[in-house]
Parts: C-alpha cells; structure tokens; sequence
C-alpha cells in the first residue's frame, strides 16, 4: 500500500493559468474512481453530495464516493481514496467518542450487511457504514476555534461570529479565546448559512439546543486534544444529530473529516492570512485561482490537483488515526 505525503501547494497566477487551460474539460475518470453507485435490490434513499444513501432492511446504508464539491456544485473530477477516508475517519471519530454520546453506526463491515448490499462488497468495503434510522436534525452543530472561513468574514464585518462578540484585533487563522458553538442552517441544496443560537433555538427548542451545544464543544474539545497530539490542529468542524422514533438523540452522519472541518499542520500554523490545509480548501483556493464564476459549467480538476488533493486526505487519515487507509 502506497501513502502520498501532501503537498502544501500555493497557487500563483502562472500555475493557474497552465492549470486553467484543461479546468473546463471534463477528465476521463479513473477506473478506480467512484463517482456513482447503482444498488440494484436496494431502494436509494437519496443521493448527497457526497454519500449515497440506501434503505437496507430497517437501517441505512450510506456510501461515501469519490465526488467532491466546492461552491455548492460537485465538480467535474473524483478524488481517489476520498470516500475510504471519509468513511473511515469517521469510523475511527465515532468509536473514540462513544462515551460522549451514541452514534448510529452499526457496522462497518460488508461481512454484516443484509445479504441484497453484500454482492456489492468489491464498491463497499472500506467506504460504506450500516447505520441506525433517525429523522436529522434541521441544524448543523459547528464548533469553532480559530477564526477562518466564513466566522472570519463575519468578524470582518460585525466584530462578532453567529452573534457571538469576539476581541478587537483579531487576525486571520487566530486562536479564539475559547471554542464557541455556531449553529447553521442546513441546506438540502446551496449554501447552509449561519445563524444565531437563539435562530436555532426557534427551530428545535431551547432545552435541546443546549444539549446539542454542550455535546458539540464536548466532541469539539475531544477532537482537538487528539489532533494536537499528531501534529495537527482541528480549527472547525461541524456535528449533525438525528432523532429516533422512540426520541434517542443520535450523532449521525460523518464526523471530524477533512470534508466536515478545517485541519492544519501545526508546524507550519502562522496567523494572520489563511493557512494550508488538509481539507478541501486547497480545491477551493485553486477554483478561486482559475476565476470559476461559480456557475455551470463546473470545472473539471487538473491531474496534479487531483493527486495533491488525495495526498492530503490520506495523510490527514494516516497521521490522526495512526493507521494505513483500508483499500480494496
């Protein structure tokens, strides 16, 4: 098994455009690239981003693929590995934090699946879960401890993140004085947007918003902790939560993935402009370079981008989790 180290690329206006000249022609996909999943004998619940999701027997099969989206649109291009990281990092988040609150996994392995998902085991291994039903929740849970991305551009205009005034002077990438609980809207489509507590409480109720906040800094905090032990610094992230019929609360979904948080080296962290990354705001940054209007048609990425975008997944899988990325 190969393990690409990444590279912390910087985009400048000739690699971008050398790069621009193939970024509107679709690419030939790999042939072991999943970008699309057909189950026949299993019913498709809905189909994500990102995640496949099947109704198998009582449960739910989710599928992480290979597709990858920036700016509300899923591109053009895969990334190989991605939905094994995906799928496996959660995994690896989900069974250290049992102790803080139950999640819906059932199984990960295709060994266990209802026998209409196991003749698919050469597309499942590695990147699916057999998870528990629940009704999720309308509000992502982010937990925020460095000021990036958009509680950046908020500060930049109001001094305050979700409504939470912050100190004067802060710069980009700055560690907050604490972690801070921003929840956001959540889109089935666009963009979520963020939104103040006493929003959310609207949507959910206030008894639960307060648990939904206490355990996402709680997971937040757990996650951190770990992180920084492997050189690594969890800047943000966000959490969603499910319901079940019989009213247990559920972490669902994915949880602390390069797709879902923001992860920097630590021995290259400088505050005060944006740092580079294990997570797609290297895709991001290069789409920016190129001048994409962020409508269709969607670009296609670069072979170099693609292969420098695995890199990163996989190093961030390898170095948080210790362990060498699961590839059938």
């Amino acid at each position: 098994m190969r393990v690409i180290r990444a590279a912390f690329t910087m985009w400048t206006p000739a690699v971008a455009q050398a790069a621009a000249r193939q970024a509107f022609t679709r690419a030939p996909v790999p042939s072991h690239v999943l970008l699309d999943t057909t189950l026949d004998g299993l019913s498709l619940v809905r189909r994500g981003k990102v995640r496949d999701v099947y109704a198998a027997g009582d449960h739910l099969l989710l599928v992480a693929t290979d597709r990858i989206s920036a700016f509300d649109y899923v591109l053009g291009s895969g990334i190989p590995d991605k939905g094994r990281v995906l799928n496996q990092l959660s995994a690896f988040w989900f069974a250290r934090t049992g102790h803080i609150i139950t999640n819906h996994v059932i199984s990960t392995e295709v060994a266990d699946y209802p026998d209409s998902a196991r003749v698919y085991a050469d597309q499942l291994e590695g990147r699916s879960m057999l998870a528990r039903r629940t009704t999720p929740l309308p509000v992502e849970c982010v937990a925020r401890g460095y000021l990036s991305g958009s509680g950046w551009k908020d500060y930049q205009a109001t001094g305050e993140v979700c409504g939470i005034p912050l100190p004067n002077g802060l710069r980009e990438s700055d560690r907050l004085p604490g972690p801070i609980f921003t929840p956001a809207t959540k889109a089935d489509s666009g963009h979520d947007q963020n939104i103040s507590e006493a929003a959310a409480a609207a949507v959910v109720g206030a008894e639960l918003l307060a648990r939904l906040k206490t355990l996402t800094l709680e997971l937040y905090t757990h996650g951190v902790a770990h992180a920084e032990t492997r050189g690594i610094i969890l800047a943000d992230t966000k959490f969603e939560f499910g319901l079940t019929d019989s009213g247990e609360l559920l972490l669902i979904d994915e949880m602390m993935t390069p797709d879902s948080s923001r992860y920097w080296p630590i021995d290259a962290y400088a505050p005060g402009g944006p740092q580079p990354s294990f997570d797609k705001q290297y895709v991001r940054d290069y789409l920016e370079s190129i001048q994409w209007n962020k409508q269709p048609p969607v670009p296609s990425l670069p072979d170099d981008v693609v292969q420098n975008t695995r890199a990163k997944y996989v190093d961030a899988y390898r170095r948080l989790t210790g362990r060498e990325l699961v590839v059938a």
